[in-house]
């Protein structure tokens, strides 16, 4: 099992890149609420939604090519 696939870019799937990606936005887009005093109801419900979808992204990019290491460089 490579915990890289879980933190390294390069070892993610897309599907932890949207993730993760959209975890970032939704982290700036809380701030940005905070700052102009706004709440949204169920917002903290997007940041669960984004953890599921990581996890099942890590769950495939694990249970992917065990034996292929080298992914990037098909031949």
């Amino acid at each position: 099992m490579k915990l890289s696939k879980i933190y390294d870019p390069r070892e993610m799937n897309s599907y932890q890149f949207v993730a993760t990606t959209g975890l970032v936005m939704t982290l700036l887009a809380h701030l940005i609420l905070a700052l102009i005093g706004k709440s949204v109801n169920n917002f903290s419900a997007l940041y669960i939604c984004w953890a599921v979808f990581f996890t099942l992204g890590t769950i495939a990019n694990f249970r992917r090519n065990p034996n292929d290491h080298d992914h990037h460089h098909h031949h």
